[in-house]
């Protein structure tokens, strides 16, 4: 069953900005598009790269590594060199409060 965790506060995250969060051991990127908060597994799977410290334009994430794109609103790839997408977590406010459902 999932579990909601809150993992930052609102003001923490301005509009167009990311950060890296640590929920049980994973690493996820959290990002604020627009004042919609988003959220998907932090590493690229083309070589690690922290999704959370690339480049936001629209909905989608650049790796800073090696350049691969991802859909921040669903963890689609949607450019190479990453071979595959990343998971995404379902996002939900609560006051000013950001928490992801982790299963």
């Amino acid at each position: 069953m999932a579990e909601l965790v809150t993992v930052a506060k609102t003001t923490e995250l301005g509009a167009g900005q990311a950060k890296a969060v640590q929920v049980k051991g994973q690493t996820i990127a959290l990002f604020n598009i627009g004042g919609t908060y988003y959220a998907i597994e932090d590493t690229c799977t083309h070589q690690g790269g922290p999704l959370s410290e690339g480049e936001v334009e629209g909905t989608a994430v650049t790796c800073p590594w090696h350049g691969a794109k991802f859909d921040v609103t669903s963890g689609k790839v949607l450019s190479p060199p990453a071979p595959d997408g990343v998971k995404s977590y379902k996002v939900h406010l609560q006051g000013d409060e950001i928490q992801l459902e982790i299963a």
